[in-house]
């Protein structure tokens, strides 16, 4: 499945206003460089919003008007399903995210809208956790190339750490000295 990046959004500290920004850094250590989450917590580094499912949980509540930081995910796409289980893979540019698991709803939600929490915690709605695989820019330019699955085949991401295999040699025979 192919879809667009459309937003990425971080905060510097717990319970801050989420800032958008046009490009971002996302490193193995940090998840989002500028995001205090990606640090702290290695199984939930990036987290990942599906415009759709935004849509679907607002319309539940009947508000229209809610901006998708409110949700405090880290990266908006749209024209994609993400994966429903753990393992799936993300790749937007340069970068491989691996989901860990479903991103549940806090007690912010309700707080920023009554209802918004349940609505999110339905379907996967609040999108997914991940831990970086294979770090990169994640400049709003790269909107195009976003892709999502299972595990890549070698084809298709040669250089993630997920599936790097030592290159297989042959071993020459040795001629007799005379």
């Amino acid at each position: 499945m192919t879809g667009r990046l459309i937003g990425i959004a971080r905060r510097n500290v717990r319970r801050a206003p989420m800032q958008t920004t046009d490009q971002g850094l996302i490193t193995q250590v940090a998840g989002l460089v500028g995001d205090f989450k990606g640090a702290k917590y290695p199984r939930r580094q990036v987290t990942v919003l599906a415009l759709e499912a935004w849509q679907a949980a607002l319309a539940e509540i009947a508000q229209s008007s809610l901006p998708w930081t409110t949700r405090r995910a880290n990266l908006l796409v749209e024209g994609v399903d993400l994966p429903r289980a753990a393992g799936g893979v993300l790749r937007i540019g340069a970068v491989h995210l691996e989901v860990t698991g479903q991103t549940y709803p806090c007690s912010r939600m309700e707080e920023a809208q009554a209802g918004l929490l349940s609505a999110l915690a339905k379907d996967w709605r609040g999108g997914v956790t991940c831990r970086v695989l294979k770090v990169g820019r994640s400049p709003w330019a790269m909107r195009s190339r976003f892709w999502c699955g299972r595990r890549p085949q070698r084809a298709i991401c040669p250089d993630s750490p997920c599936i790097k295999r030592p290159p297989r040699t042959r071993r020459a025979a040795k001629k007799p000295e005379n």
